[in-house]
């Protein structure tokens, strides 16, 4: 018994040292799995590494999870001595096998903070460990806590002191360049992040725990953002199109679209709504600067400051609806599409309460472009319940191109000189139209289910508060 044990001993080290070598000898490896093999058939080591893929075969699990479980809890208990190496190779392959054994993660919180580990090399294990445990919560909280590592470390680099001897200049020079520097390695981390999040997400449906860690870190890495913002909610546009049953990925998109909103209306930047707004497939150009001749200078740039982000908003929200009619109509059946859909609007109808004033004087100043120029009004029409876009296209979130040779028609320069195109805002009227046309085209059974469901909740809540 005692020879079989160290027998067990000296094959388990050998795969252990096994998955070290192979890890260092290929640092770009980004999955691992599996290999189902019930016993050992050829004299070889249960290690395959092919490409960027690293395999464990099956047979050897069950020696090799026990013994590193029992050596880790041996070391915790202060009954056997390992050092830095073996508890870093150690932790590694039981992470990769069991990444959910919180002791494992502790331990490595410890080396990390000794110098030991780098806070790169922990979240790259929780990659790997991510490729094949997706939904793991273990580590999903580790790499939070990684996170608030290099977080942490940011203000002390930032405030090192420079030598006394040089120049005030070279002093600012020298942090701005750190500055720039750290906001480069943020930036980084942050797609990383997002990166490994959509791997995750693609790889469990409704994986609450990757959605969840991609909103903290946007809360704590990119907050005030307006332009990442932007970023995740395009690109998420395709995600959500191929997942229209994933209730956490459209709870994301509702989140980025809040934060959104809220941040358009605390920083009325007019640089940085332009430069957002043309990001949205839209072209604004404000309208002149005394419309009221009452209006100072300065009152009348903060007043079309105010405008501009509430037109940002009307596209942000128009666009939104856009999405969900046509995920609606192309996907039948979807409740996740339906809720998605109410929570947008009583987001609009709320935003819309609190900011009546400029929302009625926008909608006089879009009535007048139509009466002027009765294009806008078909410009500006919602598409609920209807197939067509902005400007009668078929995507309405394809950008304009206003380099002066591809203006779909010369009424749309002139409109454009002359104010602000604005899309017709969503309205309680319209989602009843929308209803009725599911109801009247469609026969599938759930989707006039979710259907009749949106129009009592319009008429309880919506209707009652109007």
């Amino acid at each position: 018994m005692a020879e079989c044990e160290e027998e067990v001993d000296v094959l388990v080290q050998r795969v252990v040292k096994d998955i070290t070598n192979a890890m260092k000898r290929n640092p770009n490896i980004d999955e691992i799995g599996v290999i189902p093999c019930p016993e050992a058939r050829y004299n070889r080591s249960p290690i395959v590494l092919v490409e960027n893929k690293l395999g464990v075969e099956s047979w050897c699990v069950k020696f090799l999870l026990p013994y590193v479980h029992n050596k880790l809890l041996l070391y915790r208990q202060r009954k056997h001595w390992l050092d830095r190496d073996a508890l870093v190779n150690i932790t590694c392959t039981l992470l990769l096998l069991n990444p959910d054994f919180t002791t494992a993660w502790n331990v490595r919180k410890e080396l990390l903070q000794c110098g030991v580990l780098s806070p790169e090399k922990d979240l790259y294990l929780g990659k790997l460990a991510l490729s094949k445990f997706p939904k793991s919560p273990e580590t999903w909280i580790h790499r939070r806590w990684v996170l608030k590592q290099i977080l942490g470390h940011f203000p002390s680099l930032t405030h090192t002191k420079s030598n006394q001897q040089q120049q005030q200049s070279e002093r600012e020079q020298a942090d701005a360049d750190r500055s720039q520097q750290l906001s480069d390695h943020v930036a980084r981390t942050v797609h990383q992040e997002m990166k490994v999040c959509s791997d995750a997400a693609g790889r469990y449906p409704s994986n609450y725990n990757a959605w969840s860690h991609r909103i903290w870190v946007l809360q704590h890495m990119a907050k005030g953002n307006i332009k990442v913002f932007h970023d995740e909610l395009s690109s998420m546009r395709l995600w959500v199109s191929m997942h229209v049953s994933d209730h956490s990925g459209f709870h994301y998109r509702q989140f980025l679209l809040k934060e959104l909103v809220t941040e358009l209306c605390q920083t009325p930047d007019s640089t940085t709504n332009c430069s957002f707004q043309q990001g949205c497939g839209k072209v604004l150009h404000s309208s002149p600067a005394h419309t009221n001749g009452e209006l100072s200078g300065a009152e009348a740039a903060g007043e079309e400051e105010r405008q501009l982000s509430y037109s940002t908003v009307l596209h942000l929200f128009h666009q939104e609806m856009e999405l969900c009619s046509d995920l609606i109509q192309s996907f039948p059946g979807h409740e996740t599409l339906w809720s998605h859909r109410r929570h947008v609007f009583y987001l609009w109808y709320q935003w819309r309460k609190e900011h009546q004033h400029h929302c009625s004087r926008a909608d006089r100043e879009s009535v007048q472009l139509s009466e002027t120029d009765p294009g806008v009004a078909e410009g500006g029409q919602s598409c609920v319940g209807h197939q067509e876009g902005v400007n009668g296209q078929r995507h309405p979130s394809e950008p304009m191109e206003v380099d002066g040779m591809s203006l779909p028609d010369p009424h749309d320069s002139k409109r454009l000189k002359r104010g602000i195109l604005l899309p017709a805002p969503p309205t309680l009227s319209s989602e009843h139209s929308l209803v009725s046309s599911v109801l009247d085209s469609c026969c599938n059974t759930e989707q006039r289910h979710f259907a009749l469901a949106y129009r009592k909740w319009l008429d309880a809540v919506i209707g009652l508060q109007s």
